[in-house]
Formats: structure tokens, sequence, C-alpha cells
């Protein structure tokens, strides 16, 4: 590293000329400036500078797994980096009680000046929702037809492009189809975990028809939902049933992908899994911070416009809360957990398999 031979000058370094003048509230244009809209303006900056520093961390994640090979290596600096957006993250949706100091009457003091523009036209945010993996198809109708139709044809035209890129869902799902799926020589775990599951469905039955405090009708109910549960598991196991599974119940991840992913929940404390568990983990964070930002998000244009229509057109609210369950993107972690046993009845790994697993150097064919 060579030695700087130039002095820096703080504010010249942070351009902060440019950063603090920046703040231009439009209700100078009309009369007495709102003295609540600097508030608004200088928070909403704020978010696009964390979304360009998540944006920077999502970026060298996806170079890494747009690669053939990940190594461990560059896994250690994906979960960190991850991490990190996940503690930004905390701090946006710590923001949001800043934006709440200000009242609905300080908020409508300035607020139809700044018709149309509004959240839906912050191209960061996009991108952050599209490199992550949430494809269009997905959104709620009105998000569907509105997306780009509040943009100028350059922005259209930039985020159309990125749509045809793999996004971070997309190379993940083909991350977990390169493992091996444990069926080495005279172990097959998948036959084990069959078989445990069976055990432990059967348990469940008995538990039922033996409770003497259901009634029969309770019973006949608690039977049903076992049964749907009996369901899933074979779903899990059989590929045709899986792929009508995931028509019907809107799972993303393919079988072989999911099946990579529950084995290492499963395993996650084998010290050769602990890396990619903690890489799905933080997935699964950023996932629910991104909801919680939602519904926080949600709430707050509530307390501010009651049922009164946003900004940008939509139904403020009722739309920011229909989002907050419809926009997700690594949700089928979440519902991971369905098909989790207990660590008392996984079968255990022999030496001569722990030995051969190698995540990182498998192809699928």
């Amino acid at each position: 590293m060579k030695k700087n031979i130039t002095p820096v000058y703080y504010g010249d370094y942070l351009q902060l000329d440019r950063l603090l003048s920046a703040q231009r509230p439009e209700s100078s244009k009309y009369g007495e400036t709102a003295h609540d809209e600097t508030l608004f303006i200088i928070v909403h900056q704020a978010y696009e500078l964390w979304f360009k520093q998540i944006l920077h961390e999502l970026n060298s994640v996806i170079d890494v797994f747009a690669r053939t090979e990940v190594k461990d290596q560059e896994l250690t600096t994906v979960v960190h980096r991850l991490k990190r957006v996940i503690s930004i993250q905390q701090l946006l949706n710590d923001q949001i009680s800043i934006m709440e100091t200000m009242t609905p009457q300080d908020f409508l003091e300035f607020r139809d000046y700044l018709v149309p523009a509004s959240g839906f036209q912050s191209i960061q945010f996009k991108m952050l929702e599209i490199k992550l993996g949430l494809r269009r198809e997905l959104r709620i109708d009105f998000d569907k037809q509105s997306f780009y139709n509040r943009l100028h044809d350059d922005d259209r035209q930039f985020l159309e492009n990125l749509e045809r890129k793999p996004s971070l869902f997309n190379l993940v799902e083909k991350w977990l189809e390169r493992m091996p799926l444990l069926e080495f020589e005279d172990f097959n775990f998948w036959a084990l975990y069959e078989k445990a599951t069976t055990e432990m469905l059967q348990q469940d039955q008995h538990t039922i028809e033996t409770n003497p405090t259901l009634t029969e009708q309770e019973k006949r109910t608690e039977l049903k939902e076992l049964e749907a549960t009996r369901q899933s598991f074979a779903a899990l196991l059989d590929e045709d049933t899986y792929r009508q599974v995931v028509q019907g119940q809107g799972i993303r991840l393919s079988q072989r992908a999911m099946l990579s992913a529950l084995f290492i929940n499963q395993y996650s404390e084998e010290p050769v899994f602990n890396l990619p568990f903690q890489f799905i983990t933080a997935l699964t964070e950023i996932d629910e911070k991104l909801t919680i930002w939602r519904y926080r998000h949600a709430m707050m244009v509530q307390r501010m416009l009651g049922t009164k229509i946003g900004t940008g057109g939509s139904s403020g609210h009722e739309y920011l809360k229909r989002t907050t369950e419809t926009n997700r993107i690594f949700k089928d972690f979440f519902d991971m957990a369905t098909f989790l046993l207990p660590k008392s009845a996984l079968p255990v790994l022999p030496d001569t398999v722990k030995k051969r697993l190698g995540f990182f150097l498998t192809e699928a064919h």
C-alpha cells in the first residue's frame, strides 16, 4: 500500500458541501418552509445511502456465487458481509422511530407538494428487491401493474435489463443443487430420514389416538392435520409430487436445492456444514428484517395518513400491509422447519461419509 502524499481534508473527502446542501424542501417554493420537511428529506436520503451500501455488499456476494466453485474462505467473507447487511437493516428499521417523531399534521403541511413522487421511484430499493430475487410475477397485482409505469424511461430500461440477470436466489438455488445428497455406497441418508420421519409421525398418531383429553371430533381434526403433514413429508422425497406441491403452494426452491438446504440445517453443528448453515441463516434474517421494515413502514403510513391514498397513487397503508407477506424472497427457508427432525432422531453420519463430503467441488450432472 502506497503512502499518501497529498493531504486529505475531512470536508473535502466526504464532499460535505454537496451533501449538506442537498436538502431542498418543496414547501419553500410555495411560502414558509414546513419545519419537518427537512427531517423527511434527511431520513430518506439516509435510506438511499444505506441502500447503496447494501447493494455494494450484495454485489460482492452475487459475484462469488456466480462462479461454479465457492470456496470455504469465500463463504466466510460472504457470511461476514451479509451479517453487515443485517446490521444495516436493523438500523433502517430503527430509523422509522425517528420519522415517527413527526405528527400527521406536521406531515400534511408539505405532503401534497410531493405528489406524484413516492417510494415507488426508489431505483435502489427496486434494485435490492430484484437482486435478492423478488420476481415481478410474485408481486401483488398493484405492484405488477405499477412497478415500472411511474419511472423515467432510462430507469425502466435499466431495471428491466437487471431482471434478466440471475438473482441471488437463482444462484443460491444452483449452489445448493450442486451439493451431494448423501448417497454413498451402503449409506443412503434419505432412506434413513424417511424411516425416521415415518416413526415420528406414527408416534404422533399414537399420541393423538390415546390422548384422553381429546373428544372424538378433536381427534379426527388432529389426525386430519397429521395426514396433511405426512403428505408434505412424502412430497419432499418424491420429485413428481414435489413439483405438484410447488405449483400449489408457491414453493420456489427445486427439490434438490430444498433437500440440500434441509440437510445443512439438520447437521448444522458439523464443522463442514457450519458456514453453509450460517449463510442460509443470514439469508433468512435478511428476508425477516425486510419483512419487518415493510410492516413498520405500513404502520407508520397508517399513523400518518389513516386511509388516505399514498402520494404515488397506491392505497397507502393497505397496499404496504399486503406487500409485507407477499413480497417475500427466502420464505422457503422459513417453511423448511416443517421437515426438521429432533437431533436425537437424526441418522448418525458414518466417519467415512464425513471424510468424503466436499461441498465446493461437486458439480451437478
